[in-house]
Protein backbone atom coordinates (compact mmCIF):
# COMPACT_ATOMS: atom_id res chain seq x y z
CA UNK A 1 0.00 0.00 0.00
CA UNK A 2 2.79 2.32 0.67
CA UNK A 3 4.44 2.09 -2.80
CA UNK A 4 0.93 2.48 -4.45
CA UNK A 5 -0.04 5.22 -1.94
CA UNK A 6 3.45 7.16 -3.04
CA UNK A 7 3.09 6.34 -7.13
CA UNK A 8 -0.32 8.05 -6.40
CA UNK A 9 1.01 11.32 -4.87
CA UNK A 10 3.57 11.76 -7.82
CA UNK A 11 1.25 11.18 -9.92
CA UNK A 12 -0.90 13.79 -8.71
CA UNK A 13 1.88 16.38 -8.07
CA UNK A 14 2.59 15.74 -11.80
CA UNK A 15 -0.69 16.57 -12.56
CA UNK A 16 -0.88 20.01 -10.34
CA UNK A 17 2.38 21.39 -12.06
CA UNK A 18 1.14 21.18 -15.30
CA UNK A 19 -2.20 22.60 -14.68
CA UNK A 20 -0.25 25.85 -13.11
CA UNK A 21 2.64 25.93 -15.36
CA UNK A 22 2.51 29.15 -17.80
CA UNK A 23 0.60 28.55 -21.64
CA UNK A 24 4.02 29.21 -23.49
CA UNK A 25 6.44 27.52 -20.84
CA UNK A 26 5.69 23.54 -22.82
CA UNK A 27 5.99 24.71 -26.11
CA UNK A 28 9.96 25.96 -25.37
CA UNK A 29 10.76 22.38 -25.43
CA UNK A 30 9.07 20.62 -29.01
CA UNK A 31 8.94 17.05 -29.38
CA UNK A 32 12.18 15.38 -31.60
CA UNK A 33 11.28 15.61 -35.08
CA UNK A 34 10.95 11.98 -36.41
CA UNK A 35 14.17 10.92 -38.41
CA UNK A 36 13.76 11.37 -42.32
CA UNK A 37 12.77 8.13 -44.44
CA UNK A 38 15.61 6.45 -45.73
CA UNK A 39 15.02 7.26 -49.41
CA UNK A 40 16.11 4.80 -52.34
CA UNK A 41 19.90 4.85 -53.22
CA UNK A 42 21.00 6.60 -56.02
CA UNK A 43 20.40 4.78 -59.18
CA UNK A 44 23.24 3.52 -60.87
CA UNK A 45 24.51 5.44 -64.45
CA UNK A 46 23.91 2.73 -66.71
CA UNK A 47 21.29 0.39 -65.96
CA UNK A 48 21.63 -3.73 -66.74
CA UNK A 49 19.69 -3.62 -70.37
CA UNK A 50 21.84 -0.54 -71.23
CA UNK A 51 25.72 -2.42 -70.39
CA UNK A 52 24.54 -5.34 -72.15
CA UNK A 53 23.60 -3.05 -75.14
CA UNK A 54 27.04 -1.36 -74.99
CA UNK A 55 29.05 -4.10 -74.46
CA UNK A 56 27.34 -6.97 -76.89
CA UNK A 57 29.42 -5.71 -80.00
CA UNK A 58 32.83 -6.16 -78.31
CA UNK A 59 32.07 -8.97 -75.75
CA UNK A 60 33.81 -11.63 -77.72
CA UNK A 61 37.17 -9.85 -78.41
CA UNK A 62 40.14 -11.10 -77.38
CA UNK A 63 41.18 -10.15 -73.67
CA UNK A 64 44.21 -8.23 -75.23
CA UNK A 65 42.19 -5.89 -77.86
CA UNK A 66 39.01 -5.96 -75.21
CA UNK A 67 41.05 -4.71 -72.24
CA UNK A 68 42.93 -1.63 -74.67
CA UNK A 69 39.46 -0.86 -76.18
CA UNK A 70 37.80 -0.22 -72.45
CA UNK A 71 41.24 2.11 -71.76
CA UNK A 72 41.13 4.24 -74.72
CA UNK A 73 37.06 4.26 -75.33
CA UNK A 74 37.49 6.86 -71.90
CA UNK A 75 39.39 9.07 -74.18
CA UNK A 76 37.01 9.74 -77.04
CA UNK A 77 38.87 12.95 -78.07
CA UNK A 78 41.90 10.83 -79.21
CA UNK A 79 40.04 7.75 -80.07
CA UNK A 80 39.09 10.21 -83.14
CA UNK A 81 42.19 12.16 -84.27
CA UNK A 82 43.88 8.64 -83.85
CA UNK A 83 41.58 7.09 -86.39
CA UNK A 84 42.14 9.81 -88.45
CA UNK A 85 45.50 9.46 -88.40
CA UNK A 86 45.24 5.37 -89.69
CA UNK A 87 42.73 6.38 -92.36
CA UNK A 88 45.60 8.96 -93.41
CA UNK A 89 48.54 7.08 -93.48
CA UNK A 90 46.81 3.48 -94.36
CA UNK A 91 50.51 1.62 -94.85
CA UNK A 92 52.55 2.61 -92.11
CA UNK A 93 52.75 -1.03 -90.34
CA UNK A 94 54.86 -3.20 -88.12
CA UNK A 95 57.83 -1.22 -86.66
CA UNK A 96 57.24 1.93 -88.29
CA UNK A 97 53.85 2.23 -87.41
CA UNK A 98 55.65 1.34 -83.58
CA UNK A 99 58.12 4.44 -84.15
CA UNK A 100 55.14 6.77 -85.75
CA UNK A 101 53.50 6.29 -82.29
CA UNK A 102 56.07 7.79 -80.19
CA UNK A 103 55.77 10.78 -81.74
CA UNK A 104 52.08 11.19 -80.89
CA UNK A 105 50.94 12.55 -77.84
CA UNK A 106 47.84 10.32 -77.04
CA UNK A 107 47.43 7.61 -74.32
CA UNK A 108 49.22 4.35 -74.87
CA UNK A 109 45.81 2.86 -74.86
CA UNK A 110 44.94 4.66 -77.88
CA UNK A 111 48.00 4.50 -79.61
CA UNK A 112 47.66 0.64 -79.05
CA UNK A 113 44.53 0.49 -81.12
CA UNK A 114 46.56 2.20 -84.42
CA UNK A 115 47.08 -1.66 -85.68
CA UNK A 116 43.34 -1.76 -86.09
CA UNK A 117 42.15 0.33 -88.27
CA UNK A 118 38.77 -1.37 -88.37
CA UNK A 119 38.35 -1.19 -84.36
CA UNK A 120 39.31 2.84 -84.76
CA UNK A 121 37.20 2.98 -87.40
CA UNK A 122 34.27 1.35 -85.38
CA UNK A 123 35.00 3.64 -82.62
CA UNK A 124 35.00 6.74 -84.41
CA UNK A 125 31.47 6.21 -86.44
CA UNK A 126 30.18 5.55 -83.38
CA UNK A 127 31.43 8.41 -80.88
CA UNK A 128 28.28 8.14 -78.81
CA UNK A 129 28.57 4.69 -77.76
CA UNK A 130 32.23 5.06 -77.58
CA UNK A 131 32.07 8.26 -75.01
CA UNK A 132 28.97 6.12 -73.41
CA UNK A 133 31.50 2.90 -73.23
CA UNK A 134 34.34 4.59 -71.38
CA UNK A 135 31.70 6.37 -68.90
CA UNK A 136 30.44 3.27 -68.03
CA UNK A 137 33.67 1.78 -67.61
CA UNK A 138 34.23 4.60 -65.15
CA UNK A 139 31.83 4.38 -63.69
CA UNK A 140 31.00 0.84 -63.12
CA UNK A 141 34.01 -1.24 -64.08
CA UNK A 142 32.59 -4.38 -61.73
CA UNK A 143 29.70 -4.41 -63.44
CA UNK A 144 31.16 -4.19 -67.01
CA UNK A 145 33.10 -6.84 -66.43
CA UNK A 146 30.53 -8.70 -64.97
CA UNK A 147 28.37 -8.24 -67.95
CA UNK A 148 31.80 -9.46 -70.41
CA UNK A 149 31.62 -12.64 -68.33
CA UNK A 150 27.85 -13.15 -68.59
CA UNK A 151 28.00 -12.25 -72.39
CA UNK A 152 30.34 -14.79 -73.00
CA UNK A 153 28.37 -17.53 -71.22
CA UNK A 154 25.33 -16.63 -73.40
CA UNK A 155 27.73 -17.38 -76.66
CA UNK A 156 29.00 -20.41 -75.09
CA UNK A 157 26.25 -22.02 -74.75
CA UNK A 158 24.68 -21.10 -77.48
CA UNK A 159 27.51 -22.44 -79.16
CA UNK A 160 29.21 -19.67 -80.77
CA UNK A 161 32.08 -18.82 -78.44
CA UNK A 162 34.75 -21.77 -78.52
CA UNK A 163 38.20 -23.00 -79.31
CA UNK A 164 39.71 -22.04 -83.56
CA UNK A 165 42.57 -21.77 -84.97
CA UNK A 166 42.10 -17.69 -84.40
CA UNK A 167 41.68 -17.97 -80.80
CA UNK A 168 41.68 -20.14 -77.64
CA UNK A 169 38.77 -20.16 -75.25
CA UNK A 170 39.90 -20.92 -71.58
CA UNK A 171 36.87 -21.38 -69.21
CA UNK A 172 37.38 -21.31 -65.39
CA UNK A 173 34.66 -21.33 -62.61
CA UNK A 174 34.49 -17.40 -62.35
CA UNK A 175 35.48 -16.42 -65.68
CA UNK A 176 35.57 -16.97 -69.40
CA UNK A 177 39.01 -16.16 -71.04
CA UNK A 178 39.65 -15.29 -74.65
CA UNK A 179 43.15 -15.49 -75.87
CA UNK A 180 44.16 -15.36 -79.55
CA UNK A 181 45.79 -18.52 -80.84
CA UNK A 182 49.05 -16.91 -81.98
CA UNK A 183 50.11 -14.05 -79.62
CA UNK A 184 52.29 -12.66 -82.52
CA UNK A 185 48.79 -12.48 -85.18
CA UNK A 186 44.82 -10.76 -83.47
CA UNK A 187 41.95 -11.85 -85.37
CA UNK A 188 38.86 -9.51 -84.68
CA UNK A 189 36.24 -11.26 -84.88
CA UNK A 190 32.94 -10.48 -86.76
CA UNK A 191 29.44 -11.22 -85.50
CA UNK A 192 25.90 -10.23 -84.92
CA UNK A 193 25.01 -9.43 -81.50
CA UNK A 194 21.77 -9.57 -81.96
CA UNK A 195 22.15 -13.60 -82.91
CA UNK A 196 25.29 -14.75 -81.03
CA UNK A 197 23.86 -15.06 -77.52
CA UNK A 198 20.97 -16.25 -78.55
CA UNK A 199 17.07 -14.35 -79.27
CA UNK A 200 18.31 -10.62 -77.69
CA UNK A 201 16.53 -10.16 -74.71
CA UNK A 202 15.97 -6.66 -74.59
CA UNK A 203 13.73 -5.66 -77.45
CA UNK A 204 13.78 -2.00 -76.65
CA UNK A 205 17.89 -1.76 -76.15
CA UNK A 206 19.08 -3.58 -79.13
CA UNK A 207 23.13 -3.23 -79.99
CA UNK A 208 24.14 -2.02 -83.08
CA UNK A 209 26.03 -4.66 -85.77
CA UNK A 210 29.35 -3.35 -87.17
CA UNK A 211 31.18 -5.27 -89.73
CA UNK A 212 34.17 -3.89 -92.03
CA UNK A 213 32.97 -2.74 -95.48
CA UNK A 214 33.52 -5.65 -98.43
CA UNK A 215 32.15 -8.16 -95.48
CA UNK A 216 29.33 -10.50 -96.96
CA UNK A 217 26.25 -9.36 -93.96
CA UNK A 218 24.69 -12.69 -93.32
CA UNK A 219 27.51 -15.05 -94.87
CA UNK A 220 27.98 -16.41 -90.85
CA UNK A 221 26.60 -15.57 -87.14
CA UNK A 222 30.39 -15.73 -86.22
CA UNK A 223 33.15 -15.25 -88.83
CA UNK A 224 37.09 -13.51 -88.08
CA UNK A 225 38.58 -10.81 -90.17
CA UNK A 226 42.17 -10.75 -91.82
CA UNK A 227 45.24 -11.30 -89.15
CA UNK A 228 46.80 -8.49 -87.99
CA UNK A 229 50.38 -8.85 -86.70
CA UNK A 230 50.48 -6.53 -84.08
CA UNK A 231 54.26 -7.03 -82.15
CA UNK A 232 54.62 -4.96 -79.20
CA UNK A 233 51.10 -2.85 -79.64
CA UNK A 234 49.32 -5.45 -77.85
CA UNK A 235 49.94 -5.42 -74.04
CA UNK A 236 46.24 -4.94 -72.16
CA UNK A 237 45.00 -7.60 -70.11
CA UNK A 238 42.15 -8.53 -67.56
CA UNK A 239 42.01 -9.37 -64.10
CA UNK A 240 38.64 -10.86 -63.75
CA UNK A 241 38.76 -12.00 -59.92
CA UNK A 242 39.39 -8.47 -58.80
CA UNK A 243 37.26 -6.92 -61.51
CA UNK A 244 40.57 -4.72 -62.68
CA UNK A 245 42.32 -4.25 -66.12
CA UNK A 246 45.95 -4.62 -66.17
CA UNK A 247 48.86 -3.68 -68.20
CA UNK A 248 49.65 -7.42 -68.57
CA UNK A 249 52.72 -7.69 -70.85
CA UNK A 250 55.49 -6.23 -69.39
CA UNK A 251 58.14 -6.69 -71.82
CA UNK A 252 55.42 -5.15 -75.08
CA UNK A 253 54.43 -2.20 -72.93
CA UNK A 254 58.01 -1.57 -72.11
CA UNK A 255 59.15 -2.09 -76.02
CA UNK A 256 56.45 0.18 -76.62
CA UNK A 257 56.32 2.78 -74.42
CA UNK A 258 59.90 3.10 -73.71
CA UNK A 259 59.13 2.72 -70.04
CA UNK A 260 61.02 0.47 -67.44
CA UNK A 261 58.21 -1.21 -65.35
CA UNK A 262 58.94 -4.36 -63.73
CA UNK A 263 55.49 -6.06 -63.11
CA UNK A 264 52.17 -6.38 -64.24
CA UNK A 265 50.11 -2.85 -63.10
CA UNK A 266 46.54 -1.78 -62.59
CA UNK A 267 45.93 0.41 -65.20
CA UNK A 268 44.36 4.06 -64.18
CA UNK A 269 42.90 6.71 -65.82
CA UNK A 270 44.76 9.55 -66.76
CA UNK A 271 42.37 12.94 -66.84
CA UNK A 272 45.19 14.79 -68.94
CA UNK A 273 44.33 12.82 -71.58
CA UNK A 274 40.41 13.03 -71.77
CA UNK A 275 41.11 16.95 -72.87
CA UNK A 276 37.56 18.46 -71.68
CA UNK A 277 34.93 16.02 -73.09
CA UNK A 278 32.71 16.07 -69.81
CA UNK A 279 32.42 12.94 -67.81
CA UNK A 280 29.02 12.05 -67.12
CA UNK A 281 28.75 10.51 -64.13
CA UNK A 282 28.95 12.79 -61.36
CA UNK A 283 30.94 11.21 -58.84
CA UNK A 284 33.60 10.18 -61.91
CA UNK A 285 33.70 13.85 -62.55
CA UNK A 286 34.99 14.84 -59.37
CA UNK A 287 37.02 12.42 -58.69
CA UNK A 288 39.24 13.02 -61.36
CA UNK A 289 38.89 17.16 -60.62
CA UNK A 290 36.66 18.23 -63.75
CA UNK A 291 34.56 21.45 -62.68
CA UNK A 292 30.72 22.26 -64.13
CA UNK A 293 30.18 20.38 -67.29
CA UNK A 294 31.76 22.45 -70.36
CA UNK A 295 29.46 23.54 -73.31
CA UNK A 296 30.29 24.06 -76.52
CA UNK A 297 33.95 24.04 -76.40
CA UNK A 298 33.91 20.71 -75.43
CA UNK A 299 31.47 19.70 -78.10
CA UNK A 300 33.66 21.04 -80.99
CA UNK A 301 36.72 19.20 -79.76
CA UNK A 302 34.30 15.84 -79.26
CA UNK A 303 33.32 16.27 -83.28
CA UNK A 304 37.34 16.18 -83.77
CA UNK A 305 37.87 19.93 -83.74
CA UNK A 306 41.55 20.66 -82.56
CA UNK A 307 41.77 22.94 -79.68
CA UNK A 308 42.30 26.37 -80.06
CA UNK A 309 45.71 27.66 -78.36
CA UNK A 310 44.87 30.49 -76.12
CA UNK A 311 45.78 33.88 -77.31
CA UNK A 312 49.12 35.10 -75.75
CA UNK A 313 48.76 38.84 -74.23
CA UNK A 314 51.71 41.12 -75.11
CA UNK A 315 52.98 44.13 -74.18
CA UNK A 316 50.18 46.68 -72.64
CA UNK A 317 47.44 44.48 -73.24
CA UNK A 318 47.94 43.51 -77.21
CA UNK A 319 46.96 40.51 -77.94
CA UNK A 320 49.06 38.01 -79.62
CA UNK A 321 47.48 35.03 -81.42
CA UNK A 322 48.86 31.75 -82.63
CA UNK A 323 50.49 32.51 -85.83
CA UNK A 324 51.89 35.85 -84.47
CA UNK A 325 53.75 33.97 -81.95
CA UNK A 326 54.44 31.85 -83.88
CA UNK A 327 56.25 34.60 -86.32
CA UNK A 328 57.77 35.74 -82.76
CA UNK A 329 59.48 32.73 -81.91
CA UNK A 330 60.89 32.20 -85.47
CA UNK A 331 63.59 34.90 -85.08
CA UNK A 332 61.19 37.99 -85.58
CA UNK A 333 62.65 40.06 -82.34
CA UNK A 334 60.10 40.40 -79.44
CA UNK A 335 57.92 42.89 -81.11
CA UNK A 336 57.15 40.76 -84.34
CA UNK A 337 53.90 39.28 -84.37
CA UNK A 338 52.33 41.92 -82.59
CA UNK A 339 49.10 43.05 -83.94
CA UNK A 340 48.49 46.33 -82.36
CA UNK A 341 44.90 47.77 -82.61
CA UNK A 342 44.91 50.76 -85.29
CA UNK A 343 44.50 54.32 -83.46
CA UNK A 344 41.93 55.67 -85.66
CA UNK A 345 41.20 59.16 -84.67
CA UNK A 346 37.40 60.99 -84.93
CA UNK A 347 37.30 63.73 -87.35
CA UNK A 348 36.93 66.88 -85.42
CA UNK A 349 33.62 68.32 -84.52
CA UNK A 350 33.32 72.10 -85.08
CA UNK A 351 32.40 73.94 -81.63
CA UNK A 352 29.26 75.76 -82.07
CA UNK A 353 30.96 79.60 -81.18
CA UNK A 354 33.47 78.70 -83.81
CA UNK A 355 31.77 80.91 -86.11
CA UNK A 356 31.15 83.54 -84.36
CA UNK A 357 34.91 84.31 -83.24
CA UNK A 358 35.79 84.15 -86.85
CA UNK A 359 33.06 86.66 -87.61
CA UNK A 360 34.67 88.55 -84.98
CA UNK A 361 38.18 88.34 -86.08
CA UNK A 362 36.84 89.47 -89.65
CA UNK A 363 34.96 92.94 -88.47
CA UNK A 364 38.19 93.82 -86.58
CA UNK A 365 40.06 93.43 -89.33
CA UNK A 366 37.82 95.15 -91.54
CA UNK A 367 37.33 98.15 -89.54
CA UNK A 368 41.53 98.63 -89.04
CA UNK A 369 41.85 98.49 -92.48
CA UNK A 370 39.24 100.92 -93.25
CA UNK A 371 41.09 103.30 -90.68
CA UNK A 372 44.66 103.01 -92.72
CA UNK A 373 42.40 103.96 -95.99
CA UNK A 374 41.39 106.66 -94.46
CA UNK A 375 44.24 108.11 -93.38
CA UNK A 376 46.19 107.27 -96.83
CA UNK A 377 43.83 109.32 -98.90
CA UNK A 378 39.92 109.21 -100.18
CA UNK A 379 37.88 106.24 -99.83
CA UNK A 380 37.09 104.40 -103.41
CA UNK A 381 34.52 105.01 -104.64
CA UNK A 382 32.21 102.04 -103.80
CA UNK A 383 32.75 100.92 -100.61
CA UNK A 384 33.69 96.94 -99.97
CA UNK A 385 31.48 94.85 -98.54
CA UNK A 386 31.13 93.57 -95.21
CA UNK A 387 32.41 90.06 -94.79
CA UNK A 388 29.60 88.41 -93.54
CA UNK A 389 29.81 86.99 -89.56
CA UNK A 390 30.44 83.43 -90.65
CA UNK A 391 32.56 84.02 -93.77
CA UNK A 392 35.98 82.43 -93.46
CA UNK A 393 39.29 84.73 -92.49
CA UNK A 394 41.17 85.54 -95.06
CA UNK A 395 45.00 84.19 -95.20
CA UNK A 396 47.35 86.90 -95.13
CA UNK A 397 49.84 87.19 -98.56
CA UNK A 398 52.89 87.90 -95.79
CA UNK A 399 53.11 88.22 -91.89
CA UNK A 400 52.18 91.00 -90.29
CA UNK A 401 55.27 92.95 -88.45
CA UNK A 402 55.12 92.60 -84.75
CA UNK A 403 55.20 96.41 -83.96
CA UNK A 404 52.59 99.10 -84.46
CA UNK A 405 50.41 97.87 -81.45
CA UNK A 406 47.58 96.55 -83.67
CA UNK A 407 46.31 93.33 -82.65
CA UNK A 408 47.48 90.20 -84.41
CA UNK A 409 45.43 87.78 -86.14
CA UNK A 410 44.54 84.76 -84.09
CA UNK A 411 45.18 81.53 -85.48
Amino acid sequence: MTIKHAARRALLGGLILLLVAPPGALAQFPPPAPPPPAGPPAPPTFRQEELDQLLAPIALYPDPLLAQLLMAATYPLEVVQAARWVKAYPNVQGPQLEAAMLQQPWDPSVKSLTPFPQVLAMMDANLDWTQRLGDAFLAQQPAVMATIQALRAKARAAGYLQNTPQQTVNVEPQAIMIEPANPAIVYVPIYDPSLVYGPWWYPAYPPFYWYPPGYVVGASVFAFGIGLAVGALLWGGFDWHHHNVMVANVNHYNSFSRTHITNAVVWQHDPAHRWSVPYRDPVVRQRFGQGPLPGAAAREEFRGRPPQAPQQVGPRGVERGPAAAAAARAGGGPQAGLVAPQATQAPRQPSAFEGLERGRDARVSSDRGRASRTAAGPAPSAPAARPSPGAAKPAPSAPRPSGGGGRGERK
